[in-house]
């Protein structure tokens, strides 16, 4: 991905546990539709699905929050997660769905469900 793309889409990066519990909180307050990418650095799968996760941030930009978070910089709020990478969605504050695996169709089809 060029890193002009990167730096352009609407996608938070959560850099702690505590910033993605600040994350989470807003979220959890928030009417606003939110999606979580749980990846890791290491994991190849999450590699390739990241830049189609921030192209897919410009497309649903206005519909919904886009978030990442490494499980090794945040390790102690993401102990729930098992495979990466994991997808959860938000609506009203609320977890209402989850993805594992890649897959941009996959991913779009499941954004444009929760948006």
């Amino acid at each position: 991905m060029e890193k002009q793309e990167e730096q352009s889409s609407k996608v938070k990066t959560a850099s702690s546990d505590q910033h993605l519990s600040d994350i989470l909180l807003q979220i959890n307050s928030s009417k606003t539709p939110a999606v979580i990418n749980y990846g890791a650095s290491w994991c190849r799968v999450c590699n390739q699905i990241l830049p189609a996760f921030h192209k897919l941030s410009n497309e649903f930009s206005n519909k919904l929050s886009f978030v990442y978070a490494d499980i090794d910089e945040c390790p102690e709020t993401t102990q729930q997660v098992r495979y990466t990478p994991t997808f959860h969605f938000y609506r009203d504050g609320e977890r209402v769905d989850e993805m594992f695996g890649a897959g941009e169709e996959r991913l779009r089809d499941r954004l444009w469900l929760h948006s």
